[in-house]
């Protein structure tokens, strides 16, 4: 069973209707008991860090995940801002991130003419798999996601980026740390490309 964590922020029906869509078992989950059904777990994000931490820390799941995440090593995949806060800290805002992995969350730096900044980078954008990205497995030679932020993770270990994308600089569209996972992009709103990645999610280990 995967479980969306619905924390109040995110497109969790639209991440259930397509799992719903390719016969794959998943639920929401608004309560640490809800979570503790699940054997993968989805943390989908939109807004700002700030305001999202604020709804997670106020969801009474926070202690739930982290043992789950960290303990029992259950695979969870991070959405947009899902995997922001999955970081330590973000410029965005100030209270800490959940800490998982080593880094934080910078503003993108995409600069256009006369230095105005060219943000969000919103729409679709290629993106760059590396080498044992699993999530982007089964692809063909082009893959392209829909995205939709300003902001983007810049993990401590470069080794922990698994998919990379352009916009006026590289940054990390997808990052891995053992059970961990996450995407910059809206897999929900990808239409084949992010059935796919979110199948091959539901196949993922906790390794």
């Amino acid at each position: 069973m995967i479980c969306v964590v619905d924390y109040g922020l995110g497109n969790v029906q639209a991440i259930l209707n397509i799992y719903e869509h390719v016969g794959v078992d998943a639920c929401a989950a608004a309560t640490g008991a809800e979570l503790r059904t699940g054997d993968r777990l989805i943390l989908p994000g939109v807004g700002s860090f700030d305001w999202a931490m604020t709804r997670l820390n106020q969801s009474g799941m926070r202690e739930d995940l982290n043992a789950m995440v960290l303990e029992e090593r259950v695979p969870i995949l991070g959405i947009c801002v899902g995997m922001q806060m999955m970081m330590e800290w973000s410029e965005e805002g100030d209270l800490e991130g959940l800490g998982w992995v080593e880094g934080g969350v910078k503003r993108l730096g995409r600069a256009g003419p006369r230095g105005r900044r060219l943000l969000p980078h919103m729409g679709w954008n290629d993106v760059a798999p590396l080498a044992g990205a699993d999530l982007f497995e089964g692809y063909g030679a082009d893959l392209r996601f829909y995205f939709l932020h300003s902001f983007v993770v810049d993990p401590m270990e470069r080794s922990h980026i698994h998919a990379q994308t352009d916009y006026g600089e590289t940054f990390a569209a997808s990052i891995r740390k053992d059970n961990i996972r996450g995407v910059q992009f809206h897999p929900e709103k990808s239409h084949d490309w992010g059935v796919q990645l979110l199948e091959n999610f539901s196949r993922t280990t906790g390794c």
